[in-house]
C-alpha cells in the first residue's frame, strides 16, 4: 500500500495527469465554493430571537456547522467531479509503469457518471446517518476514515479493476484482499481531510489503486502457479 502511494505522488509530475489534477481542481473549488453559498445561505435562515447574546451563539454554531458539513461531503463531492478525468490518470498509470499489458476497455462516458452519482449519493447518506456519533470524541475520526475509507477502496477498485477484469473477478480479488484495499481507501480518505492535499485525494487514490491491483493480480497469478 505504501509502495503505491510513493509510485501515485511520484508520478504527479506527469503532463497527463497535470492537465487532469489542473482540470478537476478548477472544478472541484467552484463545487466547493457553491456548496458553502448554498449552505450558508440555508444557514441564514435560522430566525433571530432578538436576544444579543443568543444570535450571536446561533451565528457562531451555525457558521462552525457550515464549514464541518461541507467538509464532511468534501470526499463526495471531490470524487465526482475527479471521476469524469480518472480514467485518464489510470492509463497515464498503465504507460508509465505497465506497457505491456494489453489495452484496457474504454468504460462508457454514461457507466462513469451514473457510477459516480450512485456512489456520491450513497456516501452522503451514510455520512447523514452516522453524523451525530462523527460528534463523539475518540470515536468520530475513527468512524469516519473506517467509513469512508471503505466507501473509496470499493469506488476506486471498481473503476480501475473493471478496466481489465469482469465484475465477478473484481468482488473476487476485493473478498480476498479487503484489508489491503480498505487501507488504501483509509489512506485516500485521510487525504480529503488536509487542505490542499484534498484536491489530490481523488488522482492519487486512483494511481495508487492502479499499483495495488495489479500487485494483487500478480500476487493471484503467482499463487496459482506455484
Amino acid at each position: 500500500m505504501f509502495s503505491a502511494l510513493t509510485k501515485a505522488f511520484g508520478q504527479l509530475g506527469d503532463p497527463r495527469i497535470r492537465k487532469v489534477l489542473l482540470l478537476s481542481l478548477g472544478l472541484t473549488l467552484l463545487g466547493y465554493l457553491a456548496l458553502v453559498a448554498g449552505l450558508s445561505f440555508l444557514a441564514t435562515l435560522i430566525k433571530a430571537t432578538d436576544i444579543g447574546w443568543l444570535d450571536n451563539t446561533i451565528d457562531w454554531l451555525a457558521g462552525t456547522a457550515v464549514v464541518f458539513v461541507a467538509l464532511l461531503f468534501f470526499p463526495a463531492l471531490v470524487t465526482l467531479i475527479s471521476s469524469l478525468f480518472l480514467e485518464e490518470v489510470a492509463d497515464a498509470v498503465d504507460i508509465r509503469h505497465y506497457p505491456a499489458l494489453p489495452p484496457p476497455r474504454r468504460i462508457p462516458l454514461l457507466e462513469t457518471l451514473l457510477s459516480s452519482v450512485k456512489f456520491t449519493l450513497v456516501v452522503v447518506f451514510l455520512n447523514i446517518v452516522v453524523l451525530p456519533l462523527y460528534l463523539i470524541p475518540g470515536l468520530g475520526l475513527f468512524l469516519f476514515y473506517g467509513l469512508n475509507g471503505y466507501l473509496l477502496s470499493r469506488e476506486y477498485l471498481e473503476l480501475v479493476a473493471h478496466r481489465r477484469m469482469a465484475p465477478r473477478e473484481a468482488r473476487a480479488l476485493r473478498s480476498r484482499y479487503q484489508a489491503s484495499l480498505w487501507l488504501l481507501g483509509a489512506a485516500t480518505a485521510f487525504l480529503t481531510t488536509i487542505p490542499i492535499l484534498n484536491l489530490l485525494a481523488p488522482i492519487v487514490g486512483t494511481a495508487a489503486m492502479v499499483h495495488l491491483v495489479e500487485t494483487l493480480r500478480r500476487k493471484d497469478a503467482a499463487r496459482l502457479g506455484a
